[in-house]
């Protein structure tokens, strides 16, 4: 009685203790949430800040933080307690992303045996056998009535879903926690496949010289995460990033507080943040615009460019070959507070769109800008212009020496328009040159670039001639 009194307390302590050990793993899920805030970078990378309630036994145990995003970066995982941060410590993490798929299911049952379900056609009814699975290593392998299948039609049936196999990307840690209270517990983590950009429409008025102007943020998740009615921030600026990502930079960009609609913009370090300024939902696999910006009235200039190349100076052409360049059209604006802007522009894409004469609106081009700071010009090239022709010509030529040249140039501006243009001459020159005649005036735009402003009146020709020397 004794011996089995003995075994019976034993047996007793080893499932008290097992209730133990059980009872010390704690999860925590997406319903648990009572914030969560997502800031976005343009170069494919998330720092999501996840705040859970979480309630933890006192002393050591195991809490699986899940619905975290499948795409996590786990070096930049930082977990605390807002409200009693002196209580809870991480003792250690792991990140689990061995998640349920089919070959996962079946390497696991390896050895073991399971059920194969198949419908007998000519019976009308479900054959099911019991196999033996031998091998899951490209097509699956059975011992079923001491022979041996290559592969099986059916079902697979298996008798449970393996302990180690998790259904969604989980942060487990081993923790110490030193009250019974329950923890309002941030969890910050950098994750890839996220990003944004912004897309802007650009409404010229009928004389070119104004125009509205939208913008639009889209948002790109596929990082394995929704985030629900999440506070969200963009940030704008190349970040450095090496091979390992630096977390503690990205953490410092990310800790700034965010002028638009909707938006807050603030300069944050060296780049720029946009808080968006309502809580919003960023499902997982979705493409969401959010309007950035609104300006009405925006004073625009459209120029004409006609653009030449380096090697035209150094080189015989033939006198009588005229060569036909495009005229190429601008339209530019100033982003300034004057100019119903003034605010950073992130990079993106610019399209221009103008009514025709029966009011409907058409696309007429688009171009792509960079991050654009406030009071800096903005430069669109729409396309070339249909009805503005250039022609170029060498009228003389002559090789002084091996390092010398000498050549001279026609330029025959042609405008088919119904009112007079400006059109910009734009020469670019190398070594130690010298205009020496020229028959319009002309200005040094830098060290090797010289500009025409030529008017061209309506159904009207100007020929620009002038005398060049080039020093190698």
């Amino acid at each position: 009685m004794k011996i089995k009194c003995s075994v019976f307390c034993i047996i007793i302590l080893l499932v008290s203790s097992a209730i133990a050990i059980g009872e010390t793993v704690s999860k925590s899920t997406s319903d648990d949430q009572l914030t969560v805030e997502v800031t976005v970078y343009n170069n494919n990378l998330g720092l999501v800040k996840d705040t859970r309630k979480v309630e933890l036994p006192a002393g050591e145990g195991e809490l699986w933080f899940m619905d975290v995003a499948s795409s996590v970066i786990p070096v930049s995982v930082r977990a605390k307690s807002l409200n009693y941060p002196e209580d809870f410590t991480v003792r250690e993490q792991n990140y689990e992303y061995d998640l349920i798929n089919t070959d996962k299911l079946l390497d696991k049952y390896v050895g073991k045996k399971i059920k194969i379900i198949d419908w007998n056609e000519f019976q009308d009814k479900k054959d099911v056998v019991e196999a033996i699975l031998l091998s899951n290593n490209q097509g699956q392998v059975y011992k079923i009535n001491n022979e041996i299948y290559l592969g099986y039609p059916g079902y697979k049936v298996l008798p449970e879903i393996p302990g180690n196999l998790i259904a969604k990307p989980t942060l487990m840690w081993l923790y110490d926690n030193k009250t019974k209270k329950d923890h309002n517990l941030e969890v910050s983590y950098l994750t890839r496949d996220i990003s944004w950009k912004a897309d802007y429409v650009v409404v010229l008025n009928k004389d070119d010289s104004s125009a509205d102007i939208s913008g639009w943020v889209t948002i790109d998740n596929k990082s394995g995460a929704a985030y629900k009615d999440a506070r969200l921030k963009l940030i704008a600026g190349e970040v450095h990033q090496v091979s390992e990502v630096s977390e503690e930079r990205l953490m410092k960009v990310a800790r700034a507080e965010m002028a638009a609609p909707q938006f807050e913009e603030k300069p944050f370090f060296e780049y720029h943040i946009y808080d968006l300024q309502r809580k919003t939902t960023v499902k997982d696999n979705e493409t969401k615009q959010i309007s950035l910006l609104e300006a009405t009235g925006v004073k625009t200039q459209k120029e004409f460019l006609f653009y030449g190349t380096r090697n035209y100076f150094t080189m015989r052409f033939n006198e009588r070959e005229k060569q036909k360049q495009p005229v190429n059209v601008y339209i530019k604006y100033n982003n300034s507070k004057n100019n119903n802007l003034g605010m950073p522009f992130p990079a993106g894409i610019m399209r221009l769109y103008k009514k025709d004469d029966k009011g409907s609106l058409q696309f007429i081009g688009e171009d792509k800008i960079e991050h654009t700071p406030k009071d800096e010009e903005i430069r669109l090239k729409i396309g070339e212009a249909f009805d503005v022709t250039a022609e170029r010509v060498q009228t003389d030529y002559k090789q002084i020496t091996t390092r010398l040249h000498e050549s001279e140039w026609e330029i025959t501006l042609r405008n088919h328009k119904k009112e007079d243009i400006t059109v910009g001459i734009v020469e670019p020159l190398f070594g130690n040159w010298r205009v020496i005649d020229s028959s319009h005036p002309y200005k040094k735009v830098d060290a090797y670039t010289i500009r025409f402003d030529v008017k061209v009146p309506k159904d009207e020709e100007v020929k620009v001639k002038y005398r060049v020397k080039i020093g190698l």
